[in-house]
């Protein structure tokens, strides 16, 4: 019934900015048009469409501001009007009420924000759709801003979550394509990401072991956590000075290389993906700046480290391996390797994904981006992926949400930017590095105490492995032996059968052959002469006992 009601209030608010007349009237079925006609009694208002969008989306709640934020990056998709009004949900979603703010920082503390802090800005710094941020100063005089979980926001997560799952189940039960693009299990791991987000302690980790990663690095600066200060609603971080990375205006006055921040954006996701495999995976436009200091060799900050992620072993040295493989344009070894590592059927024809994979990818290399249309793109790779019924890898689908946002902020930098070019390099380096000799030995030290640990219960462990085989081999002896006897009880019970049927029916024969003599034998005389009788039945006769004597 919640999901009921929350998809009621989805259509309402459809209706109430009118989203109808964003959809093209004229190429839409008649069913469709029928199904929309209501909506027409609904007041127009004087919204643009993109406002009418915007205000929806607010409306709706986080799940939905998220959705916004990421068309936002995508003027190769969207119009431009749209995506104007889609950066407003970055970081000026309408903030919640300050004394909100103030109670739950109070409540987290058990005392109040001018105790806590020198100074305290009433005033909201920025208000995004999961949390609300204010300015504030230490009693030692460092600046920092304090990040609170907006009110009732896990109670909309937890509806939205439900409703989606609900259209997931469908779906997967109804669409053709359902089983493989794994629907639920995105929605769930979706929902486990959203939630996390919830969690500010986490994020206060999250941004540790980031600024860990990058500390003294020219490529990424992430502030301090105040950890004597962060609750598990509560994040107090160090308050950062520098441009927002859309404000080119601000990038071209101080003259920034545009050229080194895009391929240094790209630099980052690479090195954060493969060499640390720690990922900021909530890379939107509104959580990224430029530091103002040396704009020739510039510097991005990263805030809001609510969402990250990482891969395994596994499926790192794959997508690797696959985006090389791609680079230098061996579309062989990409068709082997989706095959080796289970994302397609090992059935599927390596020469027919080969040839496929090709047509997707040869179009878009040696071209800048704003040449390449990476909608058209993913459009053919959903096709390549529907004829090859390949799955969609739920330990992918935030990676690859994460790629199309640095693609789409590149976009907007350095249009001149060649993805590939940039990248190659790095992974070809990556690769080589995995298998040096001082990145095994890194290895060996890392496991070693493990396998140090393990190594005395090795000969116990290979003894008993033998023992094992022995033991199977004892096995498939003893039941190949039970196969041969079961075979062999099975062929006696078949000649019994046959002999039993040759028996009833050489005696049945003989009585045949009898009856009539024994009719006249017996009206004849009183005492039988077994003379008359003839040598066929006698013979039948024999036959039969002999078959049943062999039976027996």
């Amino acid at each position: 019934m919640t999901s009921l009601f929350r998809l009621l209030k989805i259509l309402v608010t459809a209706a109430r900015y009118r989203l109808d007349l964003l959809l093209p009237r004229h190429s839409l079925p008649w069913w469709l048009r029928l199904l929309l006609l209501p909506l027409s009694l609904f007041p127009q208002r004087n919204y643009s469409r993109g406002q009418r969008l915007r205000l929806a989306m607010e409306s709706l709640g986080p799940i939905f501001i998220k959705f916004g934020q990421l068309l936002s990056t995508r003027p190769d998709l969207i119009p431009e009007d749209i995506v104007t009004e889609l950066k407003a949900l970055q970081d000026r979603v309408p903030p919640f009420a300050k004394e909100q703010f103030l109670a739950l920082v109070e409540t987290s503390h058990g005392e109040s924000v001018d105790q806590i802090f020198k100074h305290f800005d009433r005033e909201p710094l920025a208000s995004a759709s999961v949390a609300q941020v204010h300015a504030a100063t230490l009693h030692d005089g460092r600046e920092v801003v304090v990040k609170v979980i907006r009110p009732g926001i896990a109670r909309v997560i937890e509806q939205d979550t439900r409703l989606l799952t609900l259209m997931a189940r469908a779906v997967e039960r109804y669409s053709s394509d359902g089983k493989r693009l794994r629907p639920v299990e995105i929605v769930e791991d979706y929902r486990t990401t959203i939630f996390d987000e919830l969690d500010l302690q986490r994020e206060a980790a999250n941004a540790s072991q980031l600024r860990r990663n990058f500390l003294h690095s020219p490529l990424l600066y992430v502030p301090e956590v105040m950890w004597d200060y962060c609750r598990a609603n509560v994040l107090v971080l160090e308050r950062i000075s520098g441009i927002p990375v859309t404000d080119l205006d601000q990038l071209h006055a101080q003259n920034t290389n545009m050229k080194k921040l895009a391929e240094r954006g790209v630099e980052i996701f690479f090195t954060q993906v493969f060499e640390h495999n720690f990922f900021h995976a909530d890379m939107h436009p509104g959580n990224i700046f430029v530091a103002r200091e040396h704009p020739d060799q510039p510097q991005y900050i990263a805030v809001d480290m609510a969402i990250v992620g990482s891969l395994n072993r596994a499926d790192q040295y794959y997508l690797a391996r696959n985006m090389l493989a791609m680079f230098r344009r061996d579309y062989r070894q990409v068709a082997e390797l989706h095959i080796q590592s289970g994302w397609v059927p090992e059935s599927t024809r390596t020469e027919e994904l080969e040839a496929a994979v090709r047509t997707v990818c040869e179009p878009i290399f040696e071209r800048p981006l704003k040449d390449i249309s990476f909608g058209h793109v993913l459009l053919n790779l959903f096709r390549t992926a529907r004829r090859f019924n390949m799955e969609v890898q739920p330990q992918l689908v935030l990676l690859q949400k994460t790629l199309l946002n640095i693609e789409g902020l590149g976009r907007q930098l350095y249009p001149e930017l060649n993805l590939w070019e940039t990248a190659h390099p790095f992974l070809e380096r990556w690769l080589k590095q995995r298998f040096h000799p001082k990145s095994l030995w890194t290895d060996f030290k890392r496991y070693g105490p493990e396998w140090m640990e393990k190594f005395p219960e090795i000969p116990h462990l290979v003894f008993n492995a033998l023992q094992q085989v022995q033991n199977l081999d004892e096995v498939r002896q003893e039941l190949s032996e039970q196969r041969q006897q079961h075979a062999e009880q099975l062929r006696k019970a078949s000649m019994r059968r046959r002999l039993s049927l040759a028996a009833s029916a050489s005696f049945i024969g003989a009585i045949v052959c009898l009856l009539p003599h024994w009719a006249i034998l017996s009206a004849s005389a009183p005492m039988l002469d077994l003379t008359h009788i003839p040598t066929t039945s006698w013979a039948l006769a024999a036959i039969g006992t002999i078959l049943l004597t062999l039976k027996r």
